[in-house]
């Protein structure tokens, strides 16, 4: 009876990821599609949502919080700054580092892209009542750092 409740367990994850992967990639195609009209790839919106609520970034910094390579976010932010969305300048303290930020044309842009997309992502989350929605955020964000955590310790792998 033991082997069965072990097959359980795992399944149990098993499940638990495959609908979590499933809701994933639903909710990112509706993401997308919010932002069809708006010119801007994910890459290209992710980069600007950051700047908008984080500020200027120097680009080492701005890749790993948008899921981009180094030379990825270097394709993304020349794009953006061929477009006049985003000025690039060098870091007084480190000539090396270069620190991007909104120009004012960019940040027009993307913060009326983002309230857009901030309602219609609010909107398709109001199948959940409030309580579920802070149930689900709260146990994401658990299962989210517990595998950070077991990825930082390979002894727990």
């Amino acid at each position: 009876m033991q082997k069965a409740n072990k097959t359980d367990k795992r399944a149990d994850g098993v499940q638990l990821w495959l609908v979590l992967m499933k809701a994933f990639h639903s909710i990112s195609a509706y993401a997308m599609h919010t932002l069809r009209d708006s010119g801007l790839s994910d890459s290209d919106f992710r980069v600007l949502e950051a700047l908008l609520h984080k500020g200027p970034l120097p680009v080492n910094v701005l890749g790993p919080k948008v899921f981009l390579t180094p030379g990825s976010i270097s394709v993304a932010v020349d794009r953006l700054h061929g477009r006049g969305l985003v000025t690039r300048v060098e870091s007084e303290a480190d000539r090396r580092v270069r620190i991007v930020d909104l120009t004012l044309k960019g940040r027009g842009l993307i913060e009326q892209v983002f309230a857009a997309h901030a309602r219609e992502i609010d909107s398709l989350t109001q199948v959940l009542d409030p309580e579920e929605r802070k149930k689900v955020t709260k146990a994401l964000k658990k299962l989210g750092k517990h595998a950070a955590e077991r990825l930082q310790s390979p002894q727990k792998l």
